[in-house]
């Protein structure tokens, strides 16, 4: 049985959107095939059966452009009614052919149907005999692609949905016998909370540790106080969480509704929907930190050089920093302090102290940064490297600042964690207010969680659009 849930649901419309312009492509390319294939056919009908063969001399497509608009939208709808747009992992190549097949033989009669009712010059029939194969053989291509990139990914571990139970251990087992094949295939079940304990300071921790996304309520048994408090902490934190809908007796804030194999759950959301939205985020950081890249790679050598000539050691700068949900990549800058800068940093907090408040650490004028790397800090040109983050996945343009392994593991409150529940990026409020001039760090959450919470497209372009003259004008950089 297929997962239908809000994730499932959207990844069916983006596969379904990538098989209509799949069969756009396989009449276009059949158009261009038509004149070529006309020949040859008709070499066949001459040398063979003597019976000549006429060209129709409009343009093929033109005569049937409007069945494109039947044909188009309509082929994924009937894919999705044979059960093509299943689990991945689970279908196989034999199950997606024959659907594949038994779907595109409904369109295909739909098809003739309308061709020998509407007369249709040979041009155009050819044009569809030729298009309707090429646009099954380019859906079970993707399929296969596809697939083969998810089963890849499900067995290296990647993409996995970090989820978490929690309720009666019995009740969870039995919930987890009780699921049907292939809707745990993109979890990575990091474990089970027992509510009944009210070991909520063990379940901060094992939220922070296993960098946990969603957590699955199973209540059946459970006192409604411990299921708030267990739904409080996963809200502030920004970790979706999911109860079982019938259980729930009374008002909780931003819920929605979701189906998890045919049961009802209640979902909570403290973070941006998964939308078309948050798709073209990632479209645009990818696509803006290639450009940006190209921009400024002749920008690097000469960066390259003048690290060498000031400070000993590599010119690049690499830190475990932590993203979206605390997991764990390595954040890549042009270094911009000395070699041992890791190893001064407590001698620093000795001497100098801490320009900011709470667990981060802040010095304007830190000892351990040499002349030119304060240059390339006061323009943030030591963070251009992290445009390969973004293109890895890692970060977004824009987004709560990354900290420091150690330093998220020095937050104490759940609401200032929240701030890790958005990917992390280049600049963000806190960038364009002036960076260094925001000394506490509950102001610096603050802003990342108004950020988080007025989350759109259009906030993104303005914060990039700010962080150019912030930048320009070295606000708040040191």
């Amino acid at each position: 049985m297929p997962i239908e849930s809000r994730k499932a649901a959207f990844s069916i419309q983006l596969m379904q959107l990538l098989d209509a312009l799949l069969i756009w492509l396989a009449f276009w390319l059949a158009g261009v095939l038509r004149d070529p294939l006309f020949d040859f056919l008709q070499g066949i009908a001459l040398r063979w059966f003597d019976y000549p063969m006429f060209k129709d001399p409009i343009d093929p497509l033109a005569a049937i452009t409007w069945m494109l608009f039947i044909v188009v939208p309509f082929t994924p709808l009937t894919l999705e009614l044979f059960g093509f747009y299943g689990n991945p992992l689970q279908q196989g190549l034999r199950r997606s052919f024959s659907r594949v097949v038994k779907s595109f033989a409904v369109m295909g009669l739909v098809v003739l149907g309308l061709a020998v009712l509407l007369k249709f010059p040979l041009s155009s029939r050819l044009v569809l005999a030729t298009a309707l194969p090429l646009a099954m053989a380019f859906v079970l291509l993707r399929d296969a692609a596809v697939s083969r990139f998810e089963r890849g990914r499900a067995k290296r571990g990647i993409g996995l949905e970090h989820v978490l139970f929690a309720g009666e251990p019995t009740e969870i087992e039995q919930f987890r016998a009780d699921l049907s094949e292939g809707v745990t295939d993109y979890w990575k079940v990091v474990g089970e909370f027992d509510l009944s304990s009210h070991d909520w300071e063990g379940f901060r921790d094992q939220l922070n540790q296993e960098a946990v996304e969603r957590v699955i309520f199973v209540v059946n048994q459970a006192d409604f106080g411990e299921v708030s408090e267990a739904i409080e902490i996963c809200e502030l934190q920004g970790i979706e969480a999911w109860v079982a809908a019938d259980f729930i007796r009374t008002q909780i804030a931003r819920p929605t509704f979701d189906v998890l194999d045919s049961r009802p759950m209640l979902v909570l959301r403290s973070t941006p929907d998964l939308s078309w939205s948050l798709l073209a985020k990632g479209v645009m950081d990818r696509v803006g930190a290639v450009l940006l890249l190209l921009a400024t790679i002749w920008i690097w050598p000469l960066v390259a050089l003048m690290i060498k000539l000031q400070s000993p050691g590599s010119v690049f700068y690499r830190q475990t920093r932590a993203g979206r949900y605390g997991k764990p990549f390595t954040l890549l800058k042009f270094r911009s302090m000395f070699a041992d800068a890791d190893q001064r940093l407590e001698e620093v907090k000795r001497t100098r102290g801490n320009e900011m408040t709470g667990p981060v650490f802040k010095l304007k004028d830190d000892p351990r940064i040499f002349p030119f790397g304060r240059f390339m800090r006061r323009f943030s040109i030591d963070e251009l490297p992290q445009l390969i983050n973004v293109i890895a996945g890692d970060m977004s343009l824009v987004g709560p600042r990354p900290l420091p392994v150690y330093e998220a593991e020095a937050i104490e409150s759940s609401s200032h964690r929240r701030r890790m529940s958005m990917r992390p990026g280049i600049t963000c409020l806190w960038q364009v207010a002036g960076r260094n001039e925001v000394s506490d760090f509950s102001d610096w959450v603050a802003l990342d969680l108004r950020y988080i919470d007025n989350w759109s497209l259009g906030l993104d372009l303005m914060i990039l659009l700010k962080t150019v003259p912030a930048v320009i004008g070295r606000k708040g950089a040191s």
